[in-house]
């Protein structure tokens, strides 16, 4: 029986995308889970992997608008080493969530989770201009301190909404309309999923702080052709102007060019952590280029074929 965690409560997003990877099953292990255990942010259910409380934990990692979800990426990049082995997109649809008899003018207080709150900002400033806005765990945890009587309102799937019994003022609130979100599944390391044929894989490294460092790294995604699908940087919180970068490629490790890739990145940094290949949810990018005839043509001369 598999466990996961996830960022709670119950009608979060979040909840929304463990319920779909679960239908979806990209994995084996998906097909009889046990245990859904919520968590209160996206570290404390990475840790929970970490501490053995749970085999995997779903979490967000990158919203088409706002970027990537930054938590996400800081908890992969520290402690022990965690994997990934699949992802599950989500479309992101927020409404305006209160108690029952509240209007647009009653509204003092919003809250919700940051990446939502910058998804509808500019909704806020024209419906609700001077409301204050707070900050919560989740989407959800904004709701249920709306029943609490802490909020006034809460960005918040509908979902959410319907759980906890509020209603809701205004649908379909967020600045750009059809945002999705990219949730991973993560566990302790393992063989990665077998290739595809359209995967993604993903580093976090470090490079000593010389000139040149950063687009020599870079160059040796491009010299093998290999398609970079996403690269972020963040501080190391170690000290001031050092930074972890965070790649995302198309390919998987048994694609020799990409293998080729991460040997050469593992010359070129100061330190680096594989953080999976798994299947794409969707297609994107070029595949990395078919390296076995010249593997074999390799292997003919070592052999002393005339080749």
């Amino acid at each position: 029986m598999t466990s996961i965690s996830f960022l709670g409560p119950v009608g979060t997003f979040s909840e929304a995308a463990l319920r779909q990877i679960i239908a979806d099953k990209p994995l084996p292990v998906l097909q009889e889970v046990e245990q859904a255990i919520p968590a209160a942010t996206p570290q404390e259910a990475l840790q929970m992997v970490r501490d053995g409380a749970a085999d995997f934990a779903l979490v967000p990692t990158e919203n088409f608008v706002d970027g990537p979800v930054t938590t996400t990426l800081d908890s992969l990049a520290r402690g022990d080493r965690l994997q990934i082995f699949a992802e599950t997109e989500v479309p992101v649809v927020f409404s305006l969530l209160v108690r029952e008899g509240t209007e647009l003018h009653d509204i003092h207080t919003v809250g919700s989770h940051p990446v939502a709150l910058a998804q509808v900002r500019q909704w806020s400033e024209h419906y609700l201009p001077g409301v204050g806005t707070v900050i919560t765990n989740s989407t959800a945890a904004a709701a249920e301190d709306v029943v609490r009587g802490r909020l006034d309102a809460a960005v918040a799937p509908a979902r959410a909404g319907e759980i906890l019994g509020l209603v809701s003022l205004a649908a379909g609130i967020a600045d750009v309309q059809g945002a999705y979100t990219r949730f991973i599944l993560v566990g302790k390391p393992a063989a990665p999923t077998p290739r595809t044929g359209a995967d993604r894989t993903s580093v976090v490294f470090r490079l000593p702080n010389k000139p040149g460092t950063l687009v020599n790294a870079m160059n040796e995604f491009g010299l093998r052709g290999v398609d970079l699908s996403r690269i972020e940087s963040r501080p190391t919180r170690e000290k001031f102007g050092t930074y972890n970068f965070y790649i995302d490629c198309v390919g998987h490790i048994d694609d020799a060019a990409v293998a080729e890739t991460l040997q050469a990145l593992y010359r070129r940094a100061e330190w680096v952590r594989y953080l999976g290949s798994w299947p794409a949810y969707r297609d994107g990018g070029s595949m990395p280029p078919d390296f076995q005839p010249s593997l074999e043509w390799v292997e003919q001369l070592r052999r002393g074929d005339n080749a």
